[in-house]
C-alpha cells in the first residue's frame, strides 16, 4: 500500500508563490460502467493550491501534473475538519442532556457547537496551510 495520497489534474493558474492544480475527484465506483446509470457514483472539480516556489519551474498553464501529499497528512486534514468537530459536537450533545435534561436544546446546541469550531479552524487557515501541503511530483 502506497504512503501517498496522488491525483492527477491540470495547471489552471500559476502566481509567484502558488500554483492551482484542477483535480477531479471521483467516487470509488466512478469508473464503472454502469456509472452514468447509478446515483452512488459521483465526480467533484477540486482545486488544489501548491505553495511550493518551484512548483512552477518549467510549468505553463494547461499542464498535466500528478500532485501529492503523504497518507498522514490526509489523516491528520481528516482529524482536524471532521472528528475533532463531531468530538466537539457530541461532547456539548452530551454535556447540555445531562445538565438540563432537554433533549431540544441539547441537540441545538450540539449543531451550534459546530460553527465556533469551524470557525477557528478557518481563522487558522494560514497556519494550518504549512502543515497540509500538496507538492507537484516530478
Amino acid at each position: 500500500m502506497s504512503n501517498k495520497i496522488r491525483h492527477a489534474g491540470v495547471i489552471e493558474a500559476i502566481t509567484e508563490d502558488c500554483v492551482r492544480v484542477k483535480i477531479m475527484q471521483t467516487s470509488a465506483c466512478s469508473a464503472c460502467k454502469l456509472a452514468s446509470h447509478c446515483s452512488a457514483s459521483e465526480q467533484k472539480e477540486k482545486v488544489v493550491e501548491v505553495f511550493d516556489t518551484h512548483a512552477a519551474d518549467g510549468r505553463h498553464v494547461g499542464d498535466n501534473v500528478v500532485v501529492s501529499t503523504s497518507l498522514g497528512t490526509g489523516m491528520k486534514a481528516v482529524m482536524v475538519g471532521f472528528v475533532l468537530p463531531f468530538a466537539v459536537m457530541v461532547a456539548t450533545l452530551v454535556l447540555v442532556l445531562q445538565f438540563t435534561g432537554n433533549e431540544a436544546l441539547a441537540a441545538l446546541s450540539g449543531l451550534a457547537s459546530l460553527v465556533p469550531c469551524y470557525l477557528v479552524i478557518w481563522l487558522m487557515r494560514d497556519k494550518l496551510r504549512g502543515k497540509f501541503s500538496f507538492v507537484i511530483e516530478r
